[in-house]
């Protein structure tokens, strides 16, 4: 049986306010065998119910958590996502890694409220922190208009590197935030050339990757990272209650 995998969503406020995914997030899915459904905000009794259903959890990429979580005002930079979104998405890492072996895997922005939800905290601009990084984490246009592509280097040990079978793989890649302290349970299993962390793991559950780039940009360059999401989720019986 195919599994469920689970998509957060966007929250665009209006009005009307609107709730989005932008559509390679959820053909990525398709292609790699697994059903696609959408998650929208909702009270914590209903997510709970919903975590039960499913079978793996994707976290989209977007604009930027507020860094009050990490106790931090924003910077120049930072572009805030909707409230709603935040404040769902952070109860969503929680109930979905902490006590569940709920299979998921967080891109770009998903990569960092992964590590937010479980108490780490961000490079809130790279370009402005680190102004010697010779690296284009995004397009030269900005974060938020466009793409750009670079090599990560993956940890020899790590779940990533088993699942592409390479010490190094050129990404597509948007983005100016990125992980600094790590949090709870995580490892950083991937860098950048500028020591930029790229991927990170929950070293105690069986698959929970969070990756900086955009591998949903590149499917076919990226398969086996769906492959291997999908594949786990499939082994996850969603029966059981998380």
């Amino acid at each position: 049986m195919k599994p469920i995998i689970g998509i957060n969503v966007d929250v665009v406020d209006g009005p009307p306010q609107e709730a989005q995914v932008q559509s390679n997030y959820f053909t990525a899915i398709l292609k790699a065998g697994g059903i696609p459904i959408l998650v929208p905000p909702m009270p914590d009794e209903d997510l709970q119910l919903l975590l039960s259903k499913i079978n793996g959890l994707m976290l989209i990429g977007g604009d930027d958590y507020n860094p009050s979580h990490y106790k931090e005002t924003p910077a120049k930079s930072t572009s805030l996502i909707s409230s709603i979104r935040d404040d769902f998405d952070m109860r969503l890492v929680q109930r979905a890694t902490v006590g569940s072996n709920l299979p998921v895997l967080g891109i770009c922005a998903g990569c960092q409220a992964l590590n937010i939800g479980l108490g780490g905290s961000l490079i809130q601009d790279i370009p402005s922190e680190l102004p010697q990084s010779q690296v284009q984490h995004s397009s030269p246009h900005g974060w938020e208009v466009g793409f750009n592509k670079h090599t990560v280097k993956l940890s020899s040990d790590s779940q990533l590197s088993r699942i592409y079978q390479k010490a190094e793989v050129a990404v597509p890649t948007s983005h100016h935030q990125s992980v600094r302290r790590l949090g709870a349970g995580l490892r950083a299993v991937a860098h950048a050339e500028d020591g930029v962390i790229e991927a990170v793991e929950y070293t105690e559950k069986p698959f929970v990757i969070g990756v900086q780039w955009h591998p949903e940009r590149d499917f076919e360059g990226n398969r086996q990272l769906f492959d291997a999401f999908v594949k786990q989720a499939s082994g996850v019986n969603a029966a059981i209650a998380r």
